[in-house]
């Protein structure tokens, strides 16, 4: 028996043995093809999720509860409205702290975040990768030293001899110092006692420290609570207590209109928060769990405008680090400016 090829050819028997073999070899090709289609189709799939992990296309953000600034932000979605336009969206990083928050910048958890002056000298100090681009004026009045209302403490000259409560490495070790040098005093002349916030107050109210140095919006919930009473703040040239902006140096320097918008709409946001400090704590005091005159008065004594490092900022930090570094709460001296980027938003 024979059969009729394409072209009309004549087969002999042993043609419909190689056209099944024609047959199973197309089909494995085709399985081959479409095999590698699949593989390829879901490798290209797969790279957007795996870009936004590294950030592309997302603003990874460090926040702490009590950054009253960001946590309006979060609540109002301001941010992701302003970044829209360039393709970016936002995810939000919460943190206990501003150490735990470097940390984060430093291992690639975030892009960028807002902390206090301390946190970044002891985050460069141990070598981690960051880059202040931004900072919010002075604040001097959201850190103050607290003594209880019947407190027979009447100046920090009085402290001479006493326990003071305070966050190891923070910015009110800072403020400590200098108003201990500003009376007299040096720091080996009263006792400290290491002790986190929430510690800080237990020991406070039950009067086992005799002082307790502490920052907004603690400081103003130990005020609203206990009646406690500001023995001395940053006023008068004392320490600034600036708060700076910090990100991934890569980040910064490959995403200017990213960091550009992140500012505007901190600025704006900072704006109306100061003209409507109610409303802005109505918002925020859910968020940070606590009660709403409370944030209030935090908010009163915060700024919120961010401008680019300045040298004058720069040489400021410095100042901090080196006072650190001669109280060995450090273990090398370290250069500010080389974790510095200037006018970043540009």
């Amino acid at each position: 028996m024979s059969t009729l090829t394409r072209d009309g050819a004549q087969e002999g028997r042993t043609a419909p043995t190689a056209s099944w073999l024609s047959a199973l070899r197309n089909m494995f090709i085709g399985f081959v093809v479409f095999t590698a289609f699949v593989l390829i189709a879901a490798f290209l799939l797969a790279q957007p999720v795996h870009a936004q992990s590294k950030g592309k296309g997302e603003l990874r953000i460090g926040y702490q509860k009590s950054a009253s600034l960001f946590v309006l932000q979060k609540a109002t979605g301001s941010l992701e409205k302003k970044l829209a336009p360039l393709g970016f969206s936002v995810k939000w990083v919460e943190f206990p702290a501003g150490p735990q928050l470097l940390e984060g910048l430093n291992v690639g958890a975030v892009d960028v975040g807002y902390v206090g002056e301390a946190p970044p000298i002891f985050g460069q100090a141990a070598g981690a990768k960051f880059v202040y681009f931004g900072y919010d004026p002075a604040a001097p009045r959201a850190e103050a030293i607290l003594v209880t209302k019947d407190s027979p403490i009447k100046s920090v000259a009085d402290l001479k001899g006493k326990k003071v409560a305070l966050n190891k490495g923070s910015n009110v070790h800072y403020l400590l110092v200098k108003q201990l040098e500003k009376n007299g005093l040096k720091f080996t002349d009263i006792t400290p006692v290491y002790l986190a916030p929430a510690d800080g107050r237990a020991a406070f109210e039950s009067k086992n420290v005799d002082a307790w140095v502490i920052w907004d919006p603690f400081q103003a919930a130990a005020e609203k609570a206990t009646g406690a009473r500001v023995l001395a703040d940053g006023v008068g040239g004392v320490v600034n207590n600036y708060q700076y902006y910090l990100g991934a140096r890569d980040f910064v320097k490959k995403n200017p209109k990213v960091i550009g918008a992140l500012f505007e709409d901190s600025v704006a946001e900072g704006i109306w928060l100061k003209k409507n400090l109610r409303q802005a704590a109505e918002l925020i005091a859910p968020l940070q769990g606590l009660p709403l005159d409370v944030v209030e008065l935090a908010l009163q004594r915060y700024e919120f405008n961010v401008k680019p490092i300045t040298p004058d900022v720069a040489a400021d930090q410095q100042k901090i680090a080196d006072t650190f570094f001669e109280l060995k709460l450090i273990p090398k001296a370290i250069k500010v400016n080389e974790a510095v980027v200037l006018n970043a938003q540009h």
